[in-house]
């Protein structure tokens, strides 16, 4: 497949975008540079503990009048079970960032057509929930205090989780809303259930999203409505991307292939005609 991405046309596939030939020295420094602003913005937002907390506890008593509140249950089962416990925690802080940058890679090197959609789609979703952190910051179960949430990371003196022990103090713990682990995990298993050809693989793109979800839960990271927000800041990211690409046909529509002049066609060098027999 050519790295050479060309546009479509805006009825057949409203999602292609033209790009420059991919470079993957260009790709790694969109990315980083993305990342750092996401991390410096997301760190610059005022703490608003107090905002946050009360935020938290409203979404917790939605979650209850909902019968949805199963974040405590799972938070203290779960913890019971030590090496499983701890597990999670190394996942929660691992896998959020080696899933996605190895999907996005294996993207790029093997399918770079559909990389350029999910690397605009990757970026914009982060834009999305820079923004609701900085309008609804909310703090996770963990930091919900008269609740009975556990800690893990504290309780078990493992590293797992950018928000907690020794690393709180160099990142917003108030922006939980929406699950940004949700997002990226959705994000690549949608990706990898679309691409991937193997049955095991596509298993895999799937297994991850789900256990995602049960880690986030379990470590007293996030409430299930945070889950639900990653979910549809992703979806909007993907139909931020598909608006931009609409308008971009209708403001720039694609030029028709240019056909050849009558002297173009006159030099045209013509095929020979065989000699008879």
């Amino acid at each position: 497949m050519s790295r050479h991405h060309r546009a479509g046309s805006p009825a057949g596939a409203p999602l292609r975008w033209p790009s420059l030939p991919l470079r993957w020295w260009r790709e790694l420094a969109l990315v980083l540079i993305g990342y750092w602003i996401y991390t410096a913005v997301r760190n610059a937002i005022p703490n608003q503990e107090q905002v946050a907390v009360a935020q938290a506890e409203r979404l917790y008593r939605f979650e209850q009048a909902l019968h949805i509140d199963i974040e405590l249950a799972v938070n203290r089962t779960l913890d019971n079970v030590t090496w499983l416990i701890v597990g999670m925690n190394y996942y929660y802080a691992v896998a959020h960032f080696i899933v996605t940058i190895t999907v996005l890679v294996w993207l790029y090197r093997r399918h770079p057509s559909q990389y350029l959609v999910a690397r605009s789609v990757f970026l914009l979703t982060n834009v999305l929930a820079l923004v609701v952190f900085y309008f609804f910051p909310l703090a996770p179960p963990r930091l919900l205090p008269g609740y009975g949430f556990i800690d893990t990371v504290v309780v078990h003196g493992t590293w797992g989780s950018w928000a907690s022990g020794d690393v709180a103090a160099a990142t917003n713990q108030y922006a939980a809303m929406p699950s940004m682990h949700v997002a990226w995990s959705v994000f690549c298993g949608v990706l990898v259930w679309m691409v991937a050809e193997r049955p095991w693989i596509r298993a895999l793109g799937v297994a991850h999203p789900v256990v995602t979800l049960v880690v986030i839960v379990a470590t007293g990271n996030h409430f299930v409505l945070d889950a639900v927000g990653g979910v549809i800041a992703l979806g909007l990211g993907f139909t931020a991307l598909r608006a931009a690409t609409v308008i971009r046909y209708r403001v720039r529509p694609p030029r028709p292939p240019r056909q050849p002049g009558p002297r173009e066609r006159e030099s045209e060098p013509t095929s020979p005609v065989p000699a008879p027999a």
